[in-house]
């Protein structure tokens, strides 16, 4: 990439380069804003490298761009300030050393060279001049700018030296990877290879975070069968390992599970930038190798993995440390995404798509993207079978959601109501009698009506009451397992820098 000089149009690059002028600070942009900018991307938050005291130099400039007071790592040297939707961050220029054990290092004042040489990646480890005298100046001592032009992921030391000072570079290598769409230098794979344990000194919270960035990159896949090939995945996420060479039915599957899922990965990708549907599409054959078994004239088969998978969506959520605010979401999608695929194999009737959208509730949209997602069969009339078979379930939805509102359900009696028309006291047989009105609704049986729910109600409580306290107890009824009237937060997307 024969780029000379930097073309310095950045007001706020500008406006950074005279204060340091008016201040005598020496200062230069770094990092992935310069590489962004290089590769015609828009570069958003913007990393400067000071010589002297980068937290400082943070401070007054915050004051002079009259923003708030800067967040400090006193540890580290460092200072972010926040602009905006933009994040600046400042530190010194340094050199750096690790202890074996231990993520914290020791820092001294070094060198632009030698700041350079402790980032990452070659292509992260281009600085950029802002001061008037030699701005627009590129240092590039470990020809980060020709590791552009041949889109090639290197370190500017020995990648062990790399990985060893911080092992989370080793996810940051194939995350950059599916990021930018470029490959990686084998001497790096093989030191993530060697060196894939050293992650065990990360904090969960810091793979969590480098994780869900690979799972917004445009083709995950590529990081994600990177990680599996050097074995990190054994490391970060054993369940996702698993996947691999777990057969399928062969006439409905050209891959095993693992290959399945990373193209269902890449196929939601292209639908959607919803970070948490991505996990779902991530997730939702993750209980296959629990429930593999051959049967004589059918082939491999995966009994109850929809509702294992969704059983273990909470458990993989905790131990990786994401937000548990949105395992529920993920949760309901894993569970359900064979609903849709029974009433293609099937006649499409109305009740079936009735209780399918009130069971998959405001989420019935997603659930529908992630089983086109799922369709990666190489059967072309396959292929176009099933997705004609959806378009059909869509607009069976559509038909429905006109006459009977199950998008915005409300039940037509409410608890206190019921106790009232049937003078029980609060308790769970008021539930299984809501629950029996619902299910009267959803198949059919019944309109969406207030008094028709009273009939209803009036007609059959003794008999529900009856099924349901067989054995003294009042039974639990399958819906209580389902995430309908629970709040689920709208899913939003991890930061990615």
């Amino acid at each position: 990439m024969a780029v000379e000089r930097f073309d310095v149009r950045e007001p706020l690059l500008v406006e950074l380069g005279a204060l340091a002028d008016r201040t005598g600070a020496r200062i230069a942009a770094v990092g992935g804003y310069v590489r962004d900018v290089l590769l015609g991307r828009d570069g958003k938050d913007i990393d400067i490298v000071v010589l002297g005291d980068g937290v400082a130099f943070a401070r007054e400039a915050a004051r002079r761009l009259r923003a708030g007071d800067p967040v400090v790592f006193e540890k580290f040297g460092t200072a972010m300030v926040h602009l905006g939707d933009r994040k600046v961050e400042f530190v010194g220029a340094r050199k750096e050393s690790y202890a074996r054990d231990s993520r914290k290092p020791v820092v001294d004042p070094g060198t632009i060279e030698e700041d350079l040489a402790r980032r990452d990646f070659t292509v992260n480890a281009i600085a950029v001049w802002l001061n008037k005298a030699d701005k627009g100046t590129i240092v590039d001592p470990f020809q980060g700018r020709d590791d552009l032009g041949r889109r090639i992921l290197k370190t500017p030391r020995d990648p062990k030296a790399t990985f060893d000072d911080d092992p989370l570079r080793i996810m940051r290598a194939m995350r950059f990877a599916a990021q930018l769409d470029f490959d990686v230098d084998p001497q790096v794979l093989a030191a993530a290879k060697s060196m894939r344990e050293r992650l065990g000194i990360v904090s969960q919270e810091r793979i969590a975070e480098e994780f869900l960035k690979l799972m917004q990159a445009p083709r995950p896949s590529v990081g994600l069968s990177m990680m599996f090939e050097t074995g990190v995945m054994d490391v970060v996420f054993p369940e996702g390992s698993r996947l691999a060479g777990v057969e399928q039915r062969q006439e409905y599957h050209h891959k095993d599970v693992l290959r399945h899922t990373l193209k269902v990965v890449d196929n939601i990708c292209e639908m959607s930038d919803n970070v948490w549907l991505r996990m779902a599409a991530l997730l939702h054959d993750i209980a296959k190798p629990k429930t593999k078994a051959f049967k004589e004239g059918i082939g491999w088969t995966f009994h109850g993995h929809e509702e294992l998978g969704a059983r273990m969506v909470p458990q993989i959520f905790r131990r990786m440390k994401f937000p548990l605010t949105y395992a529920p979401y993920v949760e309901k999608l894993v569970r359900l995404h064979l609903r849709p695929m029974a009433l293609v194999d099937s006649e499409v009737t109305d009740s079936a798509v009735r209780r399918l959208m009130f069971d998959a509730g405001d989420e019935v949209d997603d659930l529908m993207l992630l089983c086109r997602a799922d369709i990666t069969s190489k059967n072309p009339q396959l292929v176009e079978r099933v997705r004609t078979n959806y378009d059909l379930v869509i607009k069976k939805m559509a038909e429905v959601e006109t006459r009977d509102r199950i998008r915005s359900w409300q039940p037509p009696l409410r608890g206190e109501e019921i106790m009232e028309i049937c003078k029980f006291p609060a308790g769970p047989i008021i539930g299984v009698l809501k629950d029996a009105i619902t299910d009267a609704i959803l198949d059919g049986k019944i309109p969406n009506e207030h008094d028709a729910a009273v009939a209803f109600l009036m007609s059959q409580k003794d008999a529900i009451v009856a099924g349901a306290t067989q054995d003294g107890t009042v039974k639990k009824t399958p819906r209580e397992d389902l995430f309908r009237g629970k709040t689920i937060p709208p899913p939003g997307n991890a930061k990615l820098s």
